[in-house]
């Protein structure tokens, strides 16, 4: 199986170009508060240059309906990853944009909320820190990943992976998908052209063990 890789957190074209060029699959745009937020013009503007075949996510957070409809509009991403306490029929309510529920995770008792969520198309697991929606680079118990799987979606893992770490993250938790963005970066909104190559280069080697 292929992993699938996202690297979140791009705020200007030089970096997704370099994240498309080492083997990302999708791009993440933040447009929640941030010191990686971008703004939907300038998430447009670099989307307009990518590959057809890079799937693009929104970020976001508790976001209003009609606020992040507007959003959506101008920057004409793909897919959508609600990163806040939104609840069940918020899923619903964006018809004709691919879901990814994302779920801060310290416990078990932490995924007992998934199967709330039949209506998303993937789960994405992150470290709970608390005051923080995420990208704190913290990881967690990667054991729950698996344990995530048991309710029947993709599970994309987050938090805490880095070049370094993401071999041991990929062997505990086997998802469908890995999500980095502070393991990656130069600073907070810049990313490390040479780290995210060692991070996909990590993911492959991982996967061409298995095969």
């Amino acid at each position: 199986m292929i992993t699938r890789i996202k690297i979140c957190g791009i705020t200007n074209l030089e970096d997704a170009l370099a994240a498309v060029e080492c083997g990302a699959h999708a791009l993440g745009f933040v447009f929640a508060p941030s010191p990686r937020r971008i703004e939907p013009e300038a998430a447009a503007a670099i989307v307009r240059e990518l590959a057809p075949f890079i799937t693009t996510v929104a970020v976001v957070a508790d976001e209003p309906l009609d606020d992040l409809r507007s959003k959506l509009e101008i920057a004409r991403c793909q897919a959508v990853q609600l990163h806040g306490e939104e609840p069940p029929d918020y899923v619903g309510a964006l018809s004709g944009y691919r879901i990814i529920k994302a779920f801060r995770v310290r416990e078990a008792s932490d995924l007992e909320r998934l199967s709330d969520y039949g209506g998303a198309d993937a789960f994405l697991l992150d470290s709970q820190v608390m005051g923080k929606a995420g990208g704190t680079g913290v990881a967690f118990n990667w054991g729950l990943a698996r344990a995530a799987a048991q309710a029947g979606k993709p599970i994309i893992l987050a938090g805490g992976l880095n070049p370094g770490n993401v071999s041991a993250a990929l062997a505990a938790a086997r998802p469908y998908a890995v999500d980095v963005s502070t393991g990656v970066e130069a600073a907070p909104g810049r990313k490390d052209h040479h780290l995210m190559r060692e991070f996909v280069r990590a993911v492959r080697d991982y996967d061409a063990s298995q095969a």
